[in-house]
């Protein structure tokens, strides 16, 4: 019994799942732009004069 609620008063473990839930957040946001800005550079031409330039 004394595992048990040592277990639950345990925070250690808390801290680190926060941080993955930030940086889980953080690379969702950032796909979203990198999408959503390569769709509208797709459209202007941009990325047909960078792969000539290559």
């Amino acid at each position: 019994m004394k595992l048990i609620a040592r277990f639950f008063k345990d925070k250690s473990g808390a801290t680190a799942i926060e941080y993955g839930l930030i940086a889980a957040l953080v690379a969702v946001a950032v796909i979203g732009g990198v999408t959503t800005l390569g769709a509208e550079t797709d459209d202007t031409g941009v990325s047909t004069e960078i792969a000539r330039a290559n």
